[in-house]
């Protein structure tokens, strides 16, 4: 299979690396990148070749692992280069998925989302099957190999974002905006791992952050919500502790039933 990765940071490099690992046939792997730099260094470390991002070159198979803000061009601009299959690995699914259909009507189309950083690897992975194929269906089983696939759909995948990353990410980011240092002894089973999610949070890329929170737009909820908390008297706060317990176990009990 050849193999065009469109973006050669980490997440282009997991992509790649993972599927030539588990194929049982050779991957001619090849990185394109608006750094050329960053593509040869991916290139090297796997064993591939690069190409510039205006050559024509086609492929069985062209991933885009480009920034979520840069996804719908690159999908416009790369398509046609898929002989066979056109995927992405950008952690949206909504609009690519649509701007995939757009630009290769004919072709398989798979979004990936893997629910982890690449270092974190392996992991879950979220997978929207718009068109599927025998070439995506190789791809599938070769990060099935070591990652928990599961299916869904765009607009649940982004509804799900805005919760588990841009409130989420808010929610870590605003707590170690205001925590001061303490002694590790005076940390509670609460305080020590939140400190420790702080922590992790801040390892990341702040760009990658930025983009997943434009993207979902989850940190006016989590603003608005603090404010309510810190505006609360004794017995508000109560009410409020009361209302998030009983919507948890409100939503609890209703995916119980739909299973």
């Amino acid at each position: 299979m050849k193999l065009l990765v469109v973006g050669a940071g980490t997440m282009g490099r997991w992509f790649a690396g993972t599927v030539a690992a588990e194929r049982a046939v050779d991957t001619d792997i090849v990185f394109a990148d608006a750094d050329p730099d960053a593509a040869t260094a991916a290139a090297d470390a796997l064993g591939g070749r690069t190409i510039a991002l205006d050559a024509d070159e086609q492929f069985d198979g062209v991933c885009l692992a480009v920034p979520i803000s840069a996804i719908e061009e690159s999908i416009a601009t790369h398509a046609a280069k898929a002989e066979r299959a056109l995927i992405d690995v950008t952690g949206v699914m909504a609009d690519p998925v649509a701007a995939m259909a757009e630009h290769a009507p004919d072709r398989e189309r798979v979004s990936f989302h893997p629910l982890f950083a690449p270092e974190n690897a392996p992991g879950t992975v979220a997978v929207v099957a718009d068109a599927p194929g025998p070439t995506t269906d190789e791809i599938r089983t070769a990060l099935a190999a070591e990652n928990d696939l599961f299916g869904t759909s765009p607009d649940e995948h982004d509804e799900a974002m805005a919760t588990v990353q841009a409130r989420t990410h808010a929610a870590v980011l605003a707590y170690a905006l205001v925590a001061e240092d303490v002694r590790e002894e005076f940390h509670t089973p609460i305080s020590g791992p939140l400190t420790d999610l702080a922590d992790q949070v801040l390892s990341g890329s702040p760009g990658v952050y930025s983009e997943v929170q434009a993207a979902f737009d989850g940190a006016e909820a989590v603003a608005a919500a603090a404010e309510r908390i810190a505006d609360a008297d004794r017995d508000e706060f109560e009410q409020l502790y009361c209302e998030a317990r009983d919507d948890r176990s409100e939503r609890s009990s209703s995916r119980e039933r739909d299973r």
